[in-house]
């Protein structure tokens, strides 16, 4: 039986993945920042299915968190089939992690970074034990916005957009993808981001976001997409047979598409894994995580 964590499986996109896969009578783990919220979701879930979802707390802008969270997810799972990194935010002033990095950057990017290389043994465990193994990262088109990572000033002291800090953080994802799709060839485990449309949810609606941004999603929400239509391409590269073996690829309505230039640069994508990876050392050590 397939097993899935999904990061941010409470609302929106991350929980309507969950309810799909649970239908197909998956093994659903779901994180989630707000435990209340988390075990709501679960139980919305399981009402609706008859399978029991785990609930795992997990914030993604504290790299301890993230380490538990894994630690948690080992216990459940020790052969996880797919996970879905899917959890994300917007903000609309500068806000620094409790690891002291620009919050967008740590729960978009660094974040799903180090859980995905925490769960790597369990993810081949699964591919030893079932032929393979997926690794889903949930981007957005948003990253076309931004012709490049600002290497030199990646947590945004020198200057803040919160939009083109969300942008540079989906650029992040898509170059994480890819990277790692590049690093894992030749196994059974494969990696693929998509873009889910614009997508009524409570995203930016939190008060996470102010201004112009929260303002957006508040007005258009009934013009943008439905969860159920925005995770359609998760559960797709989730749970198709069509995608076996597929990987480093950018999807959107369950379909692979170009990405922007500056998410086909395989040196930026090579340096970003780099430059992530002194990010978690200097603040838990070089011996946190394995290396690829």
């Amino acid at each position: 039986m397939s097993s899935v964590l999904i990061t941010g499986g409470n609302s929106g996109i991350g929980k309507a993945t969950a309810l799909a896969l649970a239908q197909k009578g998956w093994n659903v783990i779901l994180t989630a920042r707000d435990r209340q919220r988390g075990e709501a979701a679960a139980r919305d879930i399981g009402d609706a299915t008859g399978r029991q979802v785990e609930v795992v707390d997990l914030d993604l802008s504290s790299l301890q968190s993230v380490k538990q969270c894994a630690e948690a997810v080992q216990r459940m799972q020790p052969a996880l089939d797919v996970l879905v990194n899917n959890a994300g935010l917007v903000l609309g002033e500068r806000r620094v992690s409790v690891d002291g990095m620009e919050m967008t950057f740590a729960v978009n990017h660094v974040g799903h970074f180090f859980l995905t290389h925490l769960l790597l043994d369990s993810l081949r465990q699964a591919a030893a034990e079932r032929g393979e193994a997926r690794i889903v990262n949930v981007s957005s088109d948003a990253h076309r916005r931004v012709s490049s990572l600002s290497f030199d000033d990646l947590m945004a002291e020198r200057h803040y957009d919160g939009f083109e800090v969300y942008s540079r953080s989906k650029l992040a994802n898509v170059l994480f993808s890819s990277e790692l799709a590049r690093r894992l060839a030749g196994t059974s485990i494969t990696s693929n981001a998509l873009h889910p449309g614009v997508v009524a949810t409570r995203f930016a609606q939190d008060g996470d976001s102010k201004g112009l941004i929260a303002l957006f999603f508040h007005l258009f929400a009934p013009l943008l997409r439905s969860s159920k239509k925005g995770a359609e391409s998760s559960i797709f590269l989730s749970a198709d047979p069509s995608v076996r073996g597929t990987s480093g690829g950018y999807f959107f309505n369950s379909k692979k598409k170009r990405p922007s230039k500056a998410a086909r640069e395989g040196e930026a994508a090579r340096r970003l894994w780099e430059q992530t990876e002194q990010l978690i050392f200097a603040r838990l050590g070089a011996d946190s995580m394995q290396r690829l």
